[in-house]
């Protein structure tokens, strides 16, 4: 495998409604091709092929005094390929 880059991070606790909607406004924006992603200055535009990879994964991460519980979801493609 090469070097991983990260290219945009954003994280923040909201209700799980909140995160719906983006969730679903992020997909919209997957099937158009086009997603950009913007964060304070910060700004990243991902052209998003017909064909992807997605990966679901759901966690349990237990800990000496709390579980927390994890679900994940990857869209993967390489650039330039179909």
């Amino acid at each position: 495998m090469g070097r991983e880059t990260t290219l945009f991070k954003s994280e923040e606790k909201m209700s799980s409604a909140s995160g719906a909607a983006i969730l679903r406004k992020l997909a919209d924006k997957i099937e158009s091709g086009k997603v950009v992603l913007v964060h304070g200055n910060k700004k990243v535009t991902l052209k998003i092929p017909q064909n992807v990879e997605v990966e679901i994964k759901a966690e349990k991460e237990e800990g000496k005094k709390r579980t927390k519980k994890k679900l994940e979801g990857e869209i993967e493609w390489l650039v330039g390929g179909h």
